[in-house]
């Protein structure tokens, strides 16, 4: 279909079978259209980049053999994954989601600690620990901690870990948790891979779950509703730091005060009532005396955690001067900067079987197989760009011998060596 569009003959395009065909086919257009355009460009020099070209293809085959020696690694990396076709997919295999790389999140394991009696009969056994699992990016606030959110009509399920344990969140987020080594997969009656689902649920059917929350100041929390979650982002379980996070204090907010919400929700009071906010960081030289969300909620007037945009405005407000300013208050790393101990926690948290890692794409990544991928584990040769010696080298030669006569492209290759990552 996509040929057709593009006006190739309908018998022409079974000669495109043959990889070499792309090669004879393409570039005369793409050089009509360029000097259409007016490109000033010496033809004379063109080639093609492919080991159809055998020059090229023996200088790309010299370099990778030097740089194997010391820059080259093969390993597991997190890559932007199509089932369907059963490998990564780049961005020229994308039809949605071109530039979109996998984001790291810290996921937060919130023990259940009374099981629902229909839970029990589909466990591996009774001393199978089932967790309510949230995906993060700020596990140094996990300290403030009161509650977790759940979508009451969101659709979940218990799904059997590679380590014994059972994680309930989303099919979603269960899937790419599979393709990372968290969890197991098998074959369905369709032949096709996917996460091993001890029970269905709904998020309704959360609500209520007494749970013990990592680095919280309580000893049992429970699971409320909150009505604008999206199940097409993290694992559909939200954990809740009213002192930081605006959507959170909104949320806990309007739990407390709407008793008919309360009715309606089968929400008791005894889950959110004695839960106050827990002050947890300082952020010096701000307009934040105390916890900055309750601040911000009150002073934008707020009045539920419904008002989305609102919502987003304060959260922009406070969290980069949450991150970059503030310091916490608790715990063994009272006393220091957030951006600077935020790594150690995440990894004791890791260390102690409190937390995993775990991605996702950035935003929704189409594949033109149709299918919407996920980030996957997989075997892969990359280079090692984090190498700092390397990276000194390559930024020395950019700064003191590269001549370059477009100073903005020179700037952008200086910022791209500083970011640029394995």
């Amino acid at each position: 279909d996509i040929m057709l569009a593009m006006g190739i003959g309908q018998e022409e395009i079974p000669d495109f079978v043959d990889p070499q065909h792309w090669l004879k086919y393409f570039p005369p257009f793409a050089v009509k259209d360029l000097k259409r355009m007016g490109s000033a460009i010496d033809w004379r020099r063109s080639f093609l980049t492919t080991d159809s070209n055998p020059y090229y293809d023996a200088f790309i085959r010299w370099q990778f053999l030097k740089l194997r020696n010391k820059y080259l690694e093969n390993g597991k990396r997190q890559s932007i994954y199509s089932i369907a076709t059963k490998q990564p997919c780049a961005d020229h295999d994308r039809s949605e989601g071109e530039g979109v790389k996998p984001q790291e999140y810290t996921l937060i394991k919130l023990k259940v600690l009374e099981l629902p009696e229909a839970w029990t009969s589909v466990l591996p056994s009774a001393s199978t620990s089932v967790f309510l699992v949230a995906a993060t990016l700020r596990p140094e606030t996990m300290y403030g901690q009161t509650n977790c959110f759940v979508l009451p009509e969101g659709e979940y399920g218990l799904y059997q870990m590679s380590n014994g344990e059972v994680f309930v969140c989303s099919k979603r987020s269960a899937v790419n948790m599979a393709y990372q080594g968290l969890g197991d997969l098998r074959t369905n009656a369709d032949g096709e891979d996917e996460p091993v689902c001890l029970l269905e649920t709904m998020g309704r059917d959360l609500v209520g779950l007494p749970l013990k929350a990592p680095l919280a100041a309580f000893e049992r929390v429970y699971a409320l509703p909150m009505l604008t979650i999206s199940m097409n982002k993290g694992t559909g379980i939200v954990t809740s730091v009213p002192a930081e996070s605006p959507d959170d204090y909104a949320c806990l907010k309007d739990w407390k005060t709407r008793e008919n919400w309360r009715t309606q929700f089968s929400v008791k009071e005894e889950w959110c009532q004695p839960y106050d906010v827990v002050d947890i960081m300082d952020i010096p030289d701000s307009e934040f005396e105390g916890p900055s969300a309750p601040y911000i909620v009150e002073k934008m007037k707020i009045g539920s955690h419904k008002e989305k945009d609102k919502l987003a405005s304060a959260k922009k407000e406070v969290y980069l001067k949450g991150f970059y300013s503030g310091v916490l208050k608790v715990g063994p790393y009272a006393g220091q900067k957030v951006s600077d101990i935020k790594p150690q926690i995440r990894q004791d948290m890791i260390s102690s079987g409190d937390a995993a890692v775990y991605f996702e794409p950035e935003s929704k990544v189409m594949a033109r197989s149709g299918d919407e991928c996920i980030v996957a584990l997989c075997d892969q040769w990359y280079l090692k760009y984090g190498d700092e010696e390397w990276t000194n080298r390559v930024r020395a030669h950019v700064e003191n011998d590269f001549e370059m006569f477009n100073e903005p492209a020179l700037n952008n290759l200086s910022h791209a060596i500083g970011w640029l990552g394995e």
